[in-house]
């Protein structure tokens, strides 16, 4: 039997364009409309000249996604420079917080290596106390992971995941964006939990409250 969880809102963080569609992006499609949720991704990339149409390809993935205008946003953190602006990272957090009130966070997965996904999530562990945080892999960047919690996804969601990445050609020859290497990975997780497919996390924090209402004696 699979555990159900729930969320009335849902905050999504990733460093850069791309990160929660790689991590997520099978369940964002799954489960777009029937839940509050908020994509916040802090840095736009655009000191980097040759990234100007990052912009224009995140808001086209995210409408892929099935996500609303107003559902997600960009910051204006520099790339690579996240663990100098920490106390700033954490005072958006807080705010996220205030605004949305998420009862799950997802994240960058506590195995990521690159410096702005480990001040992301050290920093959603201190903003987020309280709250159910959990971590996704970012295939490039991530050493060691190996997930605990599994959610199932449709064969549909995993299809607008790959439509949503297809929005970056400024990433388009990038391996980690080869549909191929998505496909095998949503398949490897399903494997893990018996499934047809499935999206990856580890647990940072889980809080949870055991019901015995579903059961029947």
């Amino acid at each position: 039997m699979n555990m159900t969880f729930f969320g009335k809102s849902l905050l999504f963080l990733g460093a850069h364009p791309d990160d929660i569609e790689l991590g997520c992006g099978a369940l964002i499609a799954e489960i777009a409309g029937t839940t509050n949720m908020h994509c916040y991704t802090f840095s736009d990339n655009q000191q980097n000249p040759e990234l100007k149409d990052l912009v224009a390809e995140y808001a086209a993935s995210m409408h892929t996604l099935g996500l609303k205008d107003g559902q997600f946003e960009l910051g204006s953190f520099q790339t690579r420079r996240f663990p100098e602006h920490r106390q700033e990272v954490l005072e958006q957090m807080l705010a996220l917080r205030n605004r949305y009130q998420p009862q799950i966070i997802f994240v960058h997965t506590a195995k990521d290596v690159h410096q702005d996904h480990v001040t992301l999530t050290q920093e959603a562990i201190r903003a987020f106390r309280g709250t159910t945080v959990l971590g996704y892999d970012v295939l490039r960047s991530s050493y060691g992971f190996f997930p605990d919690f599994l959610v199932e996804v449709s064969e549909q969601a995993v299809d607008k995941k790959l439509q949503a990445l297809s929005c970056y050609q400024t990433y388009a020859n990038k391996y980690y964006f080869s549909s191929e290497v998505l496909r095998a990975t949503a398949i490897r997780h399903g494997a893990l939990a018996e499934r047809p497919l499935a999206e990856a996390f580890d647990i940072i924090r889980m809080v949870g409250e055991f019901s015995s209402s579903n059961f029947k004696h």
